[in-house]
């Protein structure tokens, strides 16, 4: 037999159940080969070369199938009574369960070796073509090679996961649409532990030159077929909102988009939005289910007496009443928040508003500008959780511009 050409590859990890993981330790092999005298011809060529293999024989490809569990390495006769030619690597590559395999041929046949490693093989050996040293090397590099094409196609899922959960926090987490140098708005988005992202989402478009539209929202549960719906969401409120749709309409539309695109019946989602009349600092704002905004005023931060208007996508023509409220000439900030904020522990259980307007409260916080208390305030409740919050944390903090009145 002669050995295609190949470089010793570094040790990948664990493979499967039952395989040898260490660099120089027994490999498992499992030889088909319906021929007792070429089963016989590789375990004597092993056993000279004192090859650290533990080599057990199938004689069909059934039997293969049937066996393979645990196996490091699988050498495969080309020409079995169940399987001719190609036909038997493909069926077997199928329920390979992480093995390599090395394919053995006939004397002249390195066109039918060639393709057979074209199809996903490891190698191939040609029968009468190679001693036990050779043998036992070309598993172990098969095995090898095997662990780093594994480890390089589970590298390749990460980094396609990674550029998803990039386009999805794209999405749920876009620039602010704004025109206005009255007020700023800072943002903040956190990951909770569970999962790279989830459905928390905000958005911020300014409508007219008087008017500033604030919306925070959350699709219960983790992961990402809630950050997608969280971004349809998102991108459906933009839309009805610089399409000019009245404050008491989108509400229902939101919930048409997320009952339709909704992957189960009983996934919801809250929301907390918020229209600002520029010109006399009075805000309009809206809840479905969500958490009223903080309006902090000389240092002291209050819940706004908001009506709560049941979540989205649990009851049929519901209507959700807007709540009035007067901001304030100068001194004032307005704090959207999503309720990962406030479900962390504490020593007395959770956070909740009421902690959370203690934080605000505290000479720590009123030394912070506006742009660091978001980050800060997620910062404390994960100091007073014990570790990181459990889920995701969106926030917007809209302030006017300092000098502006």
């Amino acid at each position: 037999m002669t050995q295609t050409s190949v470089a010793p590859t570094q040790p990948g990890p664990h493979n499967g159940p039952g395989r040898s993981n260490a660099p120089f330790g027994r490999l498992r092999v499992l030889l088909v080969e319906d021929d007792d005298a070429d089963a016989y011809l590789v375990r004597e060529l092993l056993d000279e070369a004192n090859a650290a293999i533990d080599l057990s024989v199938a004689s069909s490809l059934a039997e293969a199938v049937e066996r393979i569990a645990g196996v490091d390495c699988v050498l495969l006769d080309l020409g079995l009574p169940d399987a001719q030619g190609l036909d038997g690597l493909r069926r077997l590559r199928a329920s390979a369960q992480g093995a390599a395999i090395c394919v053995l041929t006939g004397l002249g046949d390195d066109h039918i070796g060639a393709d057979a490693v074209a199809e996903g093989a490891q190698d191939y050996l040609i029968k009468g073509q190679v001693d036990g040293v050779l043998l036992a090397r070309s598993v172990r590099y098969a095995v090898e090679r095997k662990r780093a094409d594994e480890n390089a196609r589970r590298l390749h899922v990460v980094e396609l996961q990674q550029q998803e959960s990039a386009r999805l926090e794209r999405g749920l987490l876009p620039q602010p649409l704004m025109r206005t140098d009255s007020v700023r708005v800072h943002t903040f988005y956190q990951s909770g532990r569970r999962a790279q992202l989830g459905g928390d989402f905000y958005d911020v478009v300014q409508t007219t030159p008087d008017r500033l539209r604030l919306m925070v929202g959350d699709v219960c549960g983790h992961g990402v077929d809630e950050a997608a719906l969280g971004v349809e969401l998102r991108v459906a409120w933009r839309a009805l909102t610089l399409a000019g749709v009245d404050d008491d309409h989108i509400l229902p539309a939101m919930e048409q988009v997320l009952i339709s695109e909704r992957n189960r019946e009983e996934v919801f989602a809250t929301l907390a939005t918020v229209t600002v009349h520029l010109g006399t600092a009075e805000a309009d704002i809206r809840l479905a289910g969500h958490p009223p905004p903080l309006l902090i005023t000389g240092g002291q931060a209050n819940a706004v007496p908001a009506h709560f208007g049941p979540v989205l996508g649990v009851f049929d023509n519901v209507e959700r009443q807007a709540s009035h409220l007067r901001l304030g000439p100068s001194d004032w900030s307005l704090l959207l928040y999503t309720d990962g904020l406030i479900e962390g522990r504490n020593g007395a259980g959770r956070l909740d508003v009421t902690g959370l307007r203690a934080l605000i409260a505290s000479p720590q916080a009123r030394s912070l500008n506006h742009a660091e208390l978001p980050g800060w305030l997620a910062a404390q409740a994960e100091q007073a959780n014990g570790g990181p919050l459990a889920d995701d944390v969106a926030m917007l903090m809209l302030s006017p511009t300092e000098g502006s009145s």
